[in-house]
């Protein structure tokens, strides 16, 4: 009985296996090694630690620092578990695919159609920003132009092949890093020698002096992972991309692998000069953190060097929200969980049908946005970063149900593998439950996640409806 079980397994496993290999049918593998280690350091590094960050050290001071090393470390692990599926199978369609091979249809569909609207939504609140930072140089100017200039811009791009997108996302990206490369390097230089004309060495006692490490405790840290994680949704693009990517066996794992180190050189790096340099409870009083510490060494114009790193960074995530909707839509439409015709791939690689619909909801959202209440829209952008959460819940799940069936079909586990599993998938597990807790918890965040849910649910619904035969 054992044996003929093992057998049913095997079969099931090399028919989903066929099933994903006709989804990939038609996407060419065109991104290269370099393309591929930026996109999830790219992904991560947008307006939330230009402009964001002051909230969140308004919250937990310097232990701030805490928070982002230990949610990096968090999704370190969570990268691993999707690379390592990625690695076994390098499908377009990553985790809502695998979602729906390894556990169900629902949880596919679920998955699918929340990332979505995830990216959407996100894509339609940067270009939306774009405008908006846009009147620094040209005050007065139509706000909606701006938007859907950028959305114009970037939807043709992704109309190219995926090595162009790549190419665009490597610049973006190389343009934050370089902007925080020198901050770091300028914030150093203070911490060890001083302003200029004051060459009185700074130190780091601003870590300590006001209020301690931990000024609000222990809880303030706590409450400011909601802030910390959000700021790092979107790292699992890189599963998305793994399909397109060129060698993934080598490139999937280079890219995974260097991401905790550059996230405590970027993100924890960039935040201890910031720390060390001003009090904490004097940060983002007069504008972005950034732009105190260039215009503090005597960089006057550091407020428009800002400003377009922040207009970078918004295009950045317009691009590669495109890049992910179109994908997730033709993976959707492959599971024929959303219109077939959305699964067309044209001859250079695209699902050029799903990525026009795509741009066309956020040409229409992005008019919509500015005839509805500010409140309402970062109501429901907060309510999709939610389901982002989730997402990244699903994956550490699905991974271990993925790790069941190898077992069961008595196939190799990768040699890529997520580090220290189980307890690692418990531990993951665990950090993004108490984070959600942490969101259900406090007031200003509990109205996005019953949003969230009911997005969810509505999403539920159109699968009972629309999949009778599934459900």
């Amino acid at each position: 009985m054992d044996k003929l079980c093992a057998l049913r397994a095997k079969c099931s496993q090399r028919q989903g296996q066929a099933s994903m290999e006709q989804q990939q049918h038609g996407f060419k593998r065109t991104l290269g090694v370099r393309q591929m280690r930026l996109l999830a350091l790219g992904s991560t590094i947008g307006v939330g630690l230009f402009l964001g960050s002051a909230s969140a050290i308004k919250v937990a001071g310097p232990s701030i620092l805490l928070a982002y090393l230990l949610a990096g470390v968090m999704t370190f692990f969570i990268l691993r578990a999707l690379g390592e599926m990625a690695i076994h199978h390098p499908v377009t369609g990553s985790f809502a695919a695998y979602a729906t091979h390894y556990v169900s249809p629902f949880l596919g569909y679920l998955v699918g159609w929340g990332y979505w609207f995830y990216w959407t939504i996100i894509a339609i609140a940067e270009v939306t920003a774009v405008g908006i930072y846009m009147q620094y140089w040209y005050p007065g100017s139509a706000q909606w132009v701006w938007a859907f200039s950028a959305i114009a811009v970037m939807g043709v791009v992704n109309l190219f092949t995926a090595r162009v997108f790549g190419e665009f996302e490597f610049w973006f990206s190389l343009i934050k890093v370089a902007t925080i490369l020198v901050m770091i390097g300028l914030g150093l230089f203070v911490i060890l020698f001083g302003f200029p004309g004051e060459w009185a060495p700074v130190g780091i006692s601003n870590l300590t002096q006001i209020g301690g490490f931990f000024p609000a405790g222990v809880a303030g840290c706590l409450l400011s992972m909601q802030m910390v994680v959000y700021a790092y949704v979107g790292v699992e693009m890189i599963g998305i991309a793994a399909g397109e990517a060129e060698d993934p066996q080598n490139t999937i794992p280079m890219a995974i692998d260097s991401f905790v180190w550059r996230i405590i050189i970027f993100y924890v790096g960039a935040l201890f000069v910031i720390l060390a340099i001003f009090p904490w409870n004097r940060i983002g009083v007069d504008g972005s953190p950034f732009v105190q510490v260039f215009q503090r060494v005597g960089l006057e114009k550091a407020a428009g060097l800002v400003n377009f790193v922040v207009i970078t960074a918004a295009l950045s995530s317009c691009n590669g929200g495109i890049f992910s909707s179109g994908r997730i839509l033709h993976t959707l439409a492959a599971s024929q969980q959303a219109p077939g015709w959305f699964g067309h791939i044209a001859a250079n690689g695209i699902p050029v049908r799903a990525m026009l619909v795509t741009t066309a909801f956020l040409f229409l959202g992005a008019g919509l946005n500015y005839f509805t209440p500010a409140q309402a829209f970062e109501y429901l952008t907060a309510a999709v970063t939610f389901i982002g959460i989730l997402i990244w819940l699903t994956i550490i799940y699905t991974h271990s149900r993925f790790r069941r069936r190898l077992a069961e079909t008595g196939e190799a586990i990768p040699a890529f593998r997520m580090p220290f599993w189980p307890l690692s998938s418990f531990v993951a597990g665990g950090f993004l439950v108490a984070v959600i807790g942490i969101l259900v918890s406090v007031a200003e965040t509990r109205g996005p996640v019953i949003v969230g849910l009911l997005l969810l649910a509505a999403l539920a619904a159109g699968f009972r409806l629309t999949q009778p035969k599934t459900a």
